[in-house]
């Protein structure tokens, strides 16, 4: 066990230490369709040969690399996108997390390994297409991507595309042999993000009452536990985002973390969802739940 897992397992109090249990019950979960992976930025950090930023604080790098920034918003991705925002419009933001993301990384072994499982659902918070481009072989899947606000109209907070990335109604997705939901945009095929404070202002009043997550995503989830896969929740939204995304689903959620140590409300978010978690280097589980048959 690595030190970073040894600090995580130290913190979790409801870390399992009996791995064999863990993967033989996961395996058995997304084998049979009961499981919606819930995939962070650790997975893009795992992609070779391609430099896109792998978390919110790379990201804040980007910006900071990339435009002359005041003290208040350097380090934060959400601020520093909204100084942007302010001083030079939306279409600055837009332009500079195309070129943050224009790179495509290659999917891992374990993206084709759940398009291989034809899951009724994925959620994928970054903003690569890495997943799509994993799916591209597989038909009848549907993808869901967040928008922000200035993009609002008759489909609500989201836009839906299919496999060649063209804009389709977002009623095709009941039918989807596999949704991709992907809450904060993404790169792929046109650009939708979600990373500006203000693009959140709206988002977080009404998602207590659910209107910013597709129905298609609430009818599927009910019948489902999720599986968190290179997350980090150390930010509010974050946590905010998942819980109201998790809501109303059948469970149990499974985690793997080996970014420790934890915040103190990060290990609130772990009791409050009753995660069954392991800690565990991510490539290695990954590793693992791509090659463990049941």
């Amino acid at each position: 066990m690595t030190a970073a897992a040894a600090i995580v397992e130290a913190e979790v109090s409801s870390v399992w230490t009996d791995t064999d249990t863990w993967f033989s019950e996961v395996s058995v979960a997304l084998q049979t369709r009961r499981l919606a992976p819930y995939l962070g930025s650790g997975l893009a950090a795992l992609s070779e040969g391609v430099a896109i930023p792998t978390s919110y604080e790379a990201l804040a790098e980007f910006f900071a690399k990339n435009v002359s920034l005041p003290r208040r918003a350097r380090g934060n991705a959400w601020a520093s996108a909204q100084y942007v925002e302010s001083r030079q419009h939306r279409s600055t933001v837009t332009k500079l997390m195309r070129m943050a993301f224009a790179p495509e990384p290659s999917p891992l072994a374990f993206h084709s390994h759940l398009a291989n499982l034809e899951l009724p659902l994925i959620v994928d918070t970054w903003y690569d297409g890495a997943l799509r481009k994993a799916y591209q072989s597989h038909p009848g899947w549907i993808e869901i991507q967040g928008i922000n606000r200035a993009q609002i109209g008759e489909t609500g907070w989201f836009r839906a595309y299919d496999p060649e990335g063209n804009g389709v109604p977002i009623g095709l997705a009941d039918a989807a042999k596999t949704l991709i939901y992907k809450p904060h945009g993404c790169a792929m095929p046109v650009g939708n993000f979600l990373i500006a404070d203000s693009d959140y202002v709206e988002v977080l009043t009404e998602i207590d009452i659910q209107t910013p997550i597709p129905q298609a995503v609430r009818t599927r989830r009910t019948d489902l536990g999720f599986l968190f896969l290179g997350c980090r929740f150390h930010d509010q939204l974050l946590r905010t985002f998942a819980r109201q995304i998790v809501k109303r689903s059948r469970g149990p959620h499974y985690a793997v973390f080996d970014h420790g140590p934890l915040t103190r409300m990060e290990q609130r978010f772990v009791h409050e969802l009753d995660l069954r978690a392991i800690a565990l280097p991510l490539a290695a589980a990954l590793e693992r739940l791509t090659h463990t048959s049941v």
